[in-house]
Order: C-alpha cells, then structure tokens, then sequence
C-alpha cells in the first residue's frame, strides 16, 4: 500500500513538473484604460514616483512600508525603493526611459519575497480629448515562476492590480 501510494505520488509530481516545463519562459500582463484627460496631464503622475501614491495599488498594502528615492527627481534616471511586509516585499525601481507625454520605461527588480527582474512600460496615446494609457509588464519566467502558475493566474493576479492602478489614475486624471 505504501509503494503504491509512493508511486502515484512520483507520477502526480512527474505530471506537475510536466505541466510546469510548458509554460512560456516569458511573463507579459498588460492592460489598459481610457483616461478623459490629454496625456500632459497624466504623465507627471506616471513620471514622479513621489506622485505614486494616491494611484498605485501597491502604495496601498503596506502603509508602514519603508521607502526611499534617489537618482534623478523624476523622469530617466529617478529611483524609488522599498520594503514592506510580505504582501509588498523588497524591491527597486528605476525609470530608464522617459519621453513625454507619451511614454515611460521602468526597470523593476524585486528581492523579495522572490526575486524577479521585469520591465514595467507605460504607453500614453491621445484619443481625441483622452488618452489611452497602456500598463505593461515583462520579464523571464522562472521555472519557479512556472510552477507557481500551474496554480495561480499571474495575468489575472498581476492584471488586477494594474487595473486598480489604471482606474485610481484616471479618477485623479479627471478630477
């Protein structure tokens, strides 16, 4: 009874391995959101991450996050870094390009509680009065990464919170 148990146990981790090793070497989630409000509005919010604040969904987990800037006010070369509980971790981030009012560039390391390395993109496009702002993230996906998302929707998960970002930005964009 034990070696029978033993073996379907061998089988069920054989068969998740498996499932894991077809997920794709690449993490990409992406949304995006309508913004009543031309692009030279929206993007100090995005280009100052002491502007991050009131829109990011992440600002608001940990409220007793430790954070800190460096590098450049805002625009390429600005740095935000930050560690918080387990829901928020410890991570950095830099914008390395910048070109109003159109688009910002980040460089995203996380160290905890995983380490990660991504790059965050944000894409203003004017829409007659409004603008069509694109969040977007991407990055190597990890065989652990891979296994996780046999379980849980990183799209779906990280998709969520960028959809909370995008529509707290626009709430501020159009007041």
């Amino acid at each position: 009874m034990a070696k029978l148990v033993a073996l379907a146990a061998a089988a069920g981790l054989a068969i998740l391995l498996a499932v894991a090793s077809t997920k794709p070497d690449t993490l990409h989630v992406e949304r995006t959101a309508r913004i009543d409000a031309p692009p030279q509005q929206i993007f100090p919010l995005i280009e100052d991450f002491r502007r991050w604040g009131p829109w990011s969904p992440y600002e608001r987990r940990d409220p007793t996050m430790k954070r800190s800037y460096g590098g450049a006010e805002r625009g390429e070369g600005a740095v935000y870094a930050w560690e918080g509980n387990r829901d928020i971790g410890k991570g950095r981030m830099e914008i390395v390009e910048s070109v109003p009012p159109s688009r910002v560039a980040l460089k995203l390391d996380f160290a905890e509680p995983f380490e990660a390395h991504n790059v965050v993109q944000f894409t203003l496009e004017p829409e007659g009065g409004a603008t069509r702002v694109t969040w977007a993230m991407q990055g190597p996906s990890s065989f652990v990464s891979k296994l996780m998302s046999v379980f849980i929707d990183m799209d779906d998960m990280i998709g969520r919170d960028f959809e909370a970002g995008l529509a707290n930005l626009k709430a501020i964009a159009e007041s």
